[in-house]
């Protein structure tokens, strides 16, 4: 190998180790100085909160109403003129028994549509929804306020879990100025 690489490579892996160590040295790592431990859990008491959840629902009711029959006429007026027919056919001879068969087809057809049922108003009860919304509140567990001792000193914390007998504590130390 030639000398010339031989000392360009000493210089490029010294430099690289330099930049390294002085980058260490000035940057910390925010973990350095932190370890964990166990603390004891003297006492968890639930923190509670009220959600409240809007809840649609239909709410019905009966009302009285009015409403309009027509009836069916048709029906009372060709059952009169048939029968109107059928009798005036009973009446007379010849020209003068058709004559009487169309009218009385037409006097059974006025009476019926006179005796049918022409509807008329009546009262009824309907039932009627709408929808409302009604308002849900719940109590429910937001958090945990929890009371542990770690080397000797007590200590509280609200935390989102209830932690049982041990809790796992992180340990940051740093100088005091």
């Amino acid at each position: 190998m030639p000398k010339f690489l031989l000392a360009a490579l000493v210089l490029v892996l010294a430099a690289t180790g330099a930049q390294a160590q002085d980058t260490r040295y000035s940057n910390p790592p925010p973990d350095d100085n932190a370890h964990y431990g166990w603390a004891d859990v003297l006492r968890v008491d639930p923190v509670y909160g009220v959600t409240r959840t809007t809840v649609p629902r239909q709410q019905c009711y009966d009302q009285q109403v009015v409403r309009q029959d027509p009836g069916n006429s048709t029906a009372g007026t060709i059952l009169g003129a048939v029968v109107g027919g059928v009798l005036g056919s009973t009446i007379g001879k010849g020209d003068g028994r058709k004559a009487a068969t169309v009218a009385g087809a037409v006097v059974g057809g006025a009476v019926g549509n006179r005796a049918s049922d022409h509807g008329g108003s009546y009262e009824t009860t309907q039932t009627r929804c709408r929808e409302v919304s009604t308002v849900s509140e719940q109590r429910q567990i937001v958090g945990y306020d929890v009371e542990y001792r770690y080397r000797g000193e007590v200590w509280e914390s609200r935390l989102n879990y209830d932690p049982g007998e041990r809790l796992r504590v992180r340990v940051s130390v740093t100088p005091a100025d």
